[in-house]
């Protein structure tokens, strides 16, 4: 079986991670990496390949940032002139980017199976690039293999055929998992930055919606200095927004914010682990935030890991809502306020990448 497998951006190294290894292992599958180069910075991208065990990509599309429209058309041609080289017997996508999109599309105008892995996720906001991506790739997909069950209904209501539909798990929960140890044993980030356990709190923000609205990406940094007028704030930047915030962070006056480059999956999986708490706008890091048992406020209006909210481990922070608690009283309430955890079952039990393999052998062989 040939599988071609499309990435560009950090999820998706951890996502494809899980199933390279399994694929790696079995002599009958051969997968052709394509990476379109989304994620370029070497902290954003080289990095990944190294710590999690898998092998560089086979061909590197080197698209790089741009407009949506002329990003998208550029991967489209370059994959579709790939997948005309490679006739694979099926592709396979990740998430909800413009890499999964022009995948997804080159793929589909070649009549070539896509499998869309985290299929079914909505978060009902449609001026989301990502909202757009996965609506446009689940219906140009062949076989949707979903994380929750929640997902499944989402699909089922929007008229896809159950059969093509697969309760897979979550594959970043396999990739929590797996690299849990491997992140204790190999990461030094806490000794680097002279961290204690949980005396800090981790914040990631990178999402279009906060980083290219002034407004919102003003108020999230004022919040991060009040923030940090009690607590230590640890903050990756993710290359576009730190070039977003130049002129903010020229005026920030006193704070507590020890800004650093992007890092590794393994250094940031330890930053989670040993953090108090969690604040982003990543889809990706909710979840990790659960799966390391730390309390995560999402910087967004609205979230398609619904599940999280429900469990009481997550809260949603609308930038821009005037009447929102103060940040400090909302992150001491909901560190006080979470329940005992419980496993993730909702997400599956770890074996997400051996469920889709199995079924990529059982329908392509």
């Amino acid at each position: 079986m040939n599988i071609v497998t499309i990435i560009g951006a950090r999820p998706q190294f951890i996502k494809a991670a899980t199933l390279s290894r399994i694929f790696h292992q079995d002599n009958s599958i051969t997968e052709f990496i394509i990476h379109t180069g989304q994620h370029y910075d070497i902290n954003m991208s080289e990095i990944f390949f190294r710590e999690l065990e898998i092998s560089p990509p086979n061909l590197n599309l080197q698209v790089g940032s741009g407009l949506h429209g002329a990003q998208t058309g550029k991967m489209l041609e370059l994959i579709e002139n790939a997948l005309i080289k490679q006739a694979p017997d099926c592709v396979l996508v990740y998430g909800d980017t413009n890499s999964t999109l022009a995948g997804a599309l080159a793929a589909s105008k070649l009549n070539i199976p896509v499998c869309h892995i985290e299929a079914g996720l909505r978060s009902f906001n449609k001026s989301m690039p990502e909202e757009k991506n996965r609506i446009i790739t689940d219906h140009l997909s062949d076989v949707l293999f979903v994380p929750t069950n929640r997902a499944k209904t989402q699909l089922l209501q929007e008229g896809i055929n159950p059969n093509a539909i697969i309760n897979s798990g979550d594959v970043m929960y396999d990739a929590c998992l797996y690299y849990k140890d491997k992140s204790a044993r190999n990461s030094n980030i806490s000794h680097r930055l002279g961290l204690k356990n949980t005396d800090y709190i981790l914040a990631t923000i990178h999402r279009a919606e906060n980083t290219d609205d002034s407004r919102r990406l003003k108020r999230i940094i004022s919040d991060l200095v009040t923030l940090s007028s009690s607590y230590r704030v640890i903050f990756p930047l993710h290359p576009r927004t730190k070039n977003l915030m130049a002129n903010l962070l020229q005026h920030l006056g006193p704070h507590n914010i020890e800004f650093i480059e992007p890092v590794g999956y393994l250094d940031i999986a330890q930053l989670e682990t040993n953090s108090i708490a969690i604040i982003t706008d990543s889809g990706g890091v909710q979840k990790e935030a659960f799966f390391h048992e730390k309390p995560c406020l999402t910087l967004r209006d609205e979230t398609e890991w619904l599940e999280l909210i429900e469990s009481g481990w997550n809260k949603l922070y609308p930038p821009t809502d005037l009447n929102k608690e103060p940040i400090l009283d909302a992150v001491q309430n909901l560190i006080a306020s979470v329940p005992s955890y419980t496993k993730p079952v909702c997400y599956g039990t770890g074996n997400a990448a051996e469920t889709i393999v199995s079924s990529l052998k059982d329908m392509y062989k």
